[in-house]
């Protein structure tokens, strides 16, 4: 290609930048350009901030609000698209973005399949089920944080940590979070964590990035040792519209890394506050009961004792001397009709009596054998009696 300029010619930053810029923009206007969509920023504005790549290569993207506004779809990670649009250099950074008018999508990027295809086949597994999910504690004394040791994750959890609660000690297990070998070191230190039992829930995660910069938390290595964790894990992956597939395994996610430390350190002054409220209630049932005990205690005094000793002795007084009395009357009566039956029969039996009849001028005649005379015919001329009468014997002779 020929020179435009001599070999000597000495530019200053403003002026080659100018060059370029002059260069790309009336080169390249109004060009079509297909990518995937990377560490994708909305703006509050309504402006879209984006990457767009391809295997070998990646530009800046933005797409203003005013065009952003015609979309049909919400843009995403991974998301494969057909652009048109202009390239632009932004002189005070020598950068050069395209500035994109109009996005459609071109089909579904290579990292989107890959995942969507992992999900799928460890979901059939069950490595998400809610059933596998293990409840988080509400008063964990030790946390373990899986994260680059240098990142600002790890920094707000800490700050976070120490705000809410300094009784809670921290254990930092620092793992790569991004890149190759980041997974593997990621899976390592939470089947640490539990071959030790090192903490009572571990928080997994980094601070936001680009989907590719994610990716280490959707490796499979890392989302099986999150399902074999017999610890609960939080995962907090990136910012609240990033997703990972340790999101699905984990027993909770996270919005962010801050978020998870809210979740699982419990604020001091809350359970200070409860213990408090707990404390107020239990004083006012102890002393309702103690109140209600000395109310029950005050009727068992001496004066008390005495009315109420009396009110249960008195009947049962009443009760006794009517049986002694009821008994008493029972065993005269018996005496009495018993004394009567016995004179009846006394009498009866002085009816009868031979002496009783013989007092009534009747007497007993008998033969010298001892034989009761009862008939005239029962003895003979000559024969001795015996005569019975009321007092005395008389002897005779029958002629």
């Amino acid at each position: 290609m020929e020179r435009l300029f001599p070999p000597d010619t000495v530019f200053t930053v403003t002026n080659l930048t100018s060059l370029i810029r002059d260069l790309l923009e009336g080169t390249f206007s109004n060009i079509t350009l297909e990518g995937e969509i990377s560490n994708y920023r909305p703006n509050a504005s309504g402006h879209l901030y984006f990457t767009l790549k391809d295997e070998g290569a990646q530009i800046s993207a933005v797409m203003f609000r005013g065009r952003a506004m015609s979309l049909d779809f919400v843009p995403k990670d991974g998301m494969k698209v057909k652009c048109t649009g202009s390239v632009s250099v932004y002189a005070p950074r020598g950068n050069y973005q395209i500035i994109i008018n109009k996005m459609e999508i071109a089909g579904a990027g290579n990292i989107l399949q890959i995942l969507e295809e992992r999900k799928r086949r460890l979901a059939e597994e069950g490595l998400f089920n809610s059933e596998r999910k293990k409840p988080i504690p509400r008063f964990s004394k030790r946390i373990g944080v899986v994260t680059s040791p240098t990142g600002a994750a790890l920094r707000d959890i800490l700050q976070i940590t120490k705000r809410r609660n300094a009784g809670v000690d921290v254990v930092i297990l620092p793992a790569l979070v991004q890149g190759e070998g980041a997974a593997v070191t990621i899976a390592n230190m939470i089947k640490t964590a539990n071959d030790f039992d090192m903490c009572d829930v571990l928080i997994v995660g980094r601070g936001g990035g680009s989907l590719e910069d994610l990716l280490p938390f959707s490796e499979e290595i890392v989302v099986r040792a999150i399902a074999d964790s017999h610890i609960p894990v939080v995962s907090a992956v990136g910012h609240e519209i990033d997703w990972s597939l340790a999101d699905y395994a984990a027993d909770m996610r996270a919005p962010t890394p801050s978020a998870a430390a809210e979740l699982v350190v419990p604020k001091q002054s809350d359970i200070l506050q409860g213990l408090a409220a707990y404390k107020e209630e239990f004083y006012t049932q102890i002393s309702g009961k103690v109140e209600r005990l000395k109310l029950m205690v005050k009727s068992f005094d001496v004066q008390n004792m005495e009315v109420r000793f009396r009110s249960i002795e008195q009947p049962l007084l009443n009760r006794l001397e009517n049986a002694r009395q009821s008994l008493i009357d029972g065993m005269n009566q018996k005496v009495k009709d018993t004394k009567s039956l016995v004179e009846q029969s006394v009498r009866i039996l002085e009816q009868a009596s031979p002496q009783t009849i013989l007092n009534r001028g009747y007497s007993m005649v008998r033969t010298a054998e001892g034989k009761v005379v009862r008939s005239a015919e029962d003895v003979a001329s000559g024969n001795r009696l015996e005569i019975t009468p009321a007092n005395g014997k008389i002897f005779v002779t029958v002629e």
